[in-house]
């Protein structure tokens, strides 16, 4: 008998909900939930949200016939309020993240239920992730790594952590008591990582658990400038808490902020994204171009990345936080 019906029989309270967002998620939607179905511990729900879309997802869904899953369908109301909705749906007091592009590797529910055993105050759980798939991809996300204080002291100092998305189990009472997921930027997790590290520990489960997908269709590559200036205002409003400023809204140090872009690295990033992507779909010539490319726009950058790769401490995100403090009178007034 599997873990899944004992648990049934006995009728225990499953701890975890995989919360899924889905809009036009197609074709990997199918492949994201069969890695759901398919774990070694079988006792979760999977509570997938349709967030408009006009492709063949919420039909997928519906022929997907086990009692574990449950769909709801709203109106395109965005990433952070559908992420918020999850943790309001949610019936067990943990939820597991993953989009619907991505995968979940055989052990990964299993592992996260030891890690919450082990670590039952924690307000996050992570893991580390490859890209996907990951037999004709290159690397791995890079990821902050260390002790619950390691993390904390990274954040007080002024720098984001950076934690993919797809592999965090949130302790949803504590992801509440800070305020859930805000704004409706292309960072929205970062700001909410910043959050949690500062009033719960936050623990790294040092095993790749999770196959994350680059394609072409994603957030991340459709609105990467964006997803970087966000990036650099969710450290803005880190900064403004650390230092007892007041923050403004986006729109009114949109324009100081962009000063402190660095294009040539933007660049570099997303034909780096851009050359994994050709490596899984065994594009070889295109692949090369776009290496090629991701050098000439920024060695550094790509040198950089390449030694992150064998790093396990001191990877964060963000500009120095002196590059703020320089145009403090633009930015706080």
């Amino acid at each position: 008998m599997g873990i899944y019906q004992s648990a049934i029989r006995t009728k225990i309270q499953p701890l975890l909900t995989v919360g899924m967002p889905v809009r036009n998620a197609m074709p990997f939607l199918p492949e994201a939930i069969e890695s759901l179905l398919h774990q070694t511990l079988g006792a979760f729900e999977i509570l997938a949200i349709v967030d408009g879309g006009a492709d063949g997802s919420l039909e997928y869904l519906g022929g997907v016939h086990d009692a574990r899953l449950r769909v709801f369908t709203q109106p395109g109301m965005g990433v952070t309020a559908t992420l918020n909705r999850m943790l309001r749906e949610a019936r067990t007091p943990w939820l597991v993240r993953q989009d619907a592009d991505d995968v979940s590797y055989l052990q990964r529910m299993e592992k996260l239920l030891d890690a919450i055993a082990q670590h039952p105050d924690a307000g996050l759980i992570y893991s580390l992730a490859d890209y996907h798939p990951r037999e004709r991809c290159a690397g791995r996300f890079r990821c902050s790594q260390g002790t619950p204080e390691e993390l904390r002291a990274t954040v007080e100092s002024g720098y984001l952590l950076s934690i993919c998305h797809s592999t965090v189990a949130l302790n949803i009472a504590k992801t509440r008591a800070v305020g859930g997921y805000r704004m409706d930027l292309h960072a929205e997790d970062a700001d909410l990582w910043w959050r949690m590290a500062r009033r719960w520990d936050l623990w790294c489960i040092p095993e790749v658990l999770v196959g994350f997908r680059l394609n072409a269709g994603s957030v991340s590559t459709r609105h990467a400038e964006e997803q970087q200036l966000a990036g650099l205002y969710v450290q803005y409003l880190l900064l403004s808490d650390l230092w007892r400023l007041s923050a403004r809204p986006l729109d009114r140090v949109a324009d100081t902020l962009s000063s402190i872009l660095q294009p040539r690295a933007l660049r570099a990033k997303e034909w780096l994204r851009r050359w994994n992507m050709e490596r899984a779909a065994g594009q070889r010539l295109p692949e090369v171009c776009a290496l090629a490319r991701a050098v000439w726009a920024s060695p550094g950058y790509v040198l950089r990345r390449v030694r992150d790769e064998f790093r396990r401490a001191g990877i964060a995100n963000g500009v120095p936080p002196q590059w703020f403090l320089e145009r403090k009178e633009m930015l706080w007034g």
